[in-house]
């Protein structure tokens, strides 16, 4: 079995994200070629052997049919993005997914979802769960159960060098990019706008919404927008690739809990299987390793709680 360095995996990796800093990219967010290619990750969940309390609670359903169906939005390292080969996942939340099936003696299915259509994918029983850096909001815990595996945070950057000295607290009346369906959009921007600028009678911060942070990057780039409001742990990779393609200002604290969790249908007869496995993932080598190998070992967490 053959394995890359994480500096390899990086130039495989984020050839999507940061090609299109660099060159402008296409409006549509393709793929740029990358002649970095080179062999696929080691997959983390090698060895790993089922945990016999987790399988206890494992519905029958699940043991016949033998796999999980895991959804994620496979664009957005160091989390989730594509290896080299285009195909294999990658990241902290495809090491999980695998940890945890293991965990529970199944086979894994990956589908790769964008990430606004994932909560009514899981809700409408098209997918078994979710692994994919979702924050935990009252309007997705309505209809998910959610557990904690995972500590992330939301970040401001601004073009190189910030030619318009922004500061977090200083965004009022201007162009802002958000990821559509993400908590940046639904719960961050908006607290933000509140506190810094509705609420002291300056102009609002306009949300420019956009299907992925490779068409921010670009349009960050070209100068269309002024800034992104983005996920630290994707911006604090890309940035560590290519230094000084763009300034990091600074977390936004409000609007929503720093912890992402996996989400199930509301109710699912899965979910303490579940449960059981991701706490049991926790506890393992392969846990802290993975968060190593992406640079988020700051995201650690002990407790899978349910929410």
């Amino acid at each position: 079995m053959k394995t890359i360095s994480k500096v390899q995996t990086a130039a495989a990796g984020l050839a999507v994200l940061l090609a299109l800093t660099a060159c402008g990219g296409t409006a549509s967010g393709e793929q740029a070629p990358d002649s970095s290619k080179t062999s696929n990750t080691a997959d983390i969940s090698e060895g790993i052997q089922p945990d016999e309390a987790a399988v206890k609670l494992l519905p029958q359903s699940f043991k016949d049919k033998g796999e999980l169906t895991v959804a994620m939005d496979l664009h957005y390292p160091p989390t989730t993005f594509l290896a080299d080969d285009n195909v294999t996942p990658i990241g902290l939340n495809p090491d999980i997914a695998r940890l945890v099936a293991k965990k529970l003696g199944l086979k894994l299915k990956f589908v790769d979802t964008k990430f606004d259509t994932i909560v009514p994918g899981l809700d409408g029983g098209r997918f078994d769960f979710t692994a994919t850096t979702m924050s935990k909001t009252d309007e997705r815990l309505k209809v998910l159960d959610m557990i904690d595996y995972f500590r992330a945070g939301t970040s401001v950057a601004a073009a190189s060098g910030n030619p318009l000295n922004l500061t977090v607290e200083t965004l009022c009346g201007k162009n802002i990019a958000v990821t559509q369906g993400s908590t940046g959009q639904l719960k961050r921007l908006p607290a933000l706008n509140e506190q810094t600028c509705t609420s002291k009678g300056q102009p609002a911060i306009n949300a420019v919404t956009l299907p992925n942070i490779q068409e921010a990057l670009t349009q960050l780039h070209s100068k269309r927008i002024d800034g992104i409001l983005y996920d630290t742990t994707s911006l604090g990779w890309a940035e560590k690739q290519q230094p000084g393609s763009f300034t990091i200002l600074g977390r936004v604290n409000v609007g929503s809990s720093d912890l992402t969790a996996v989400g199930l249908k509301k109710g699912s007869s899965l979910t303490p299987a579940l449960q059981a496995a991701l706490q049991s993932v926790l506890q393992t080598p392969e846990y802290k390793k993975s968060l190593q190998t992406w640079g988020l070992e700051s995201g650690a967490v002990t407790d899978a709680k349910l929410n």
